[in-house]
């Protein structure tokens, strides 16, 4: 039977948002599609997914291991209202315990390497020291 889903497990988004995140895949900006090229896989054993929806947004690239958002910023982004759409999405997004990082295209196109060298750096430094799966070690059992 077919079953008409309003939510994703995906973090709770949409599936308009989620329709959106897969339209953009397909449409990404050349800073997206060099940088993703040298994140795909897992860089220093750390996964990054591109155009990762998240609440009503669509992030760029993401390492949920690590709860960061990675956002690759054109000329658009210092022009009119976009600054303070950009403030506010921040905001939400913050509030909800992920941290942003925002790249410039022009360095990602200057020295794509460069940047994804720095990208995976951070997650590498974010991410938790022990994988949060399963119930904690009982009294008395070594963490290691």
């Amino acid at each position: 039977m077919f079953r008409l889903r309003t939510k994703h497990r995906t973090l709770g988004t949409s599936d308009t948002n989620v329709a959106l995140a897969r339209q953009l895949r397909k449409e990404m900006s050349l800073p997206e599609v060099l940088l993703w090229r040298e994140l795909r896989g897992t860089p220093m054993g750390v996964k990054f997914r591109r155009q990762f929806p998240v609440v009503g947004y669509v992030a760029d690239f993401a390492c949920t291991a690590a709860r960061l958002l990675i956002e690759i910023d054109g000329k658009v982004h210092d022009m009119g209202e976009q600054p303070e759409h950009d403030a506010r999405r921040d905001a939400v997004l913050r509030g909800l315990g992920w941290r942003i990082a925002r790249y410039p295209a022009v360095d990602v196109l200057a020295d794509v390497a460069a940047e994804a060298g720095s990208i995976v750096a951070l997650a590498v430094s974010l991410r938790p020291l022990r994988p949060q799966t399963g119930a904690p070690p009982r009294s008395g059992e070594d963490f290691s």
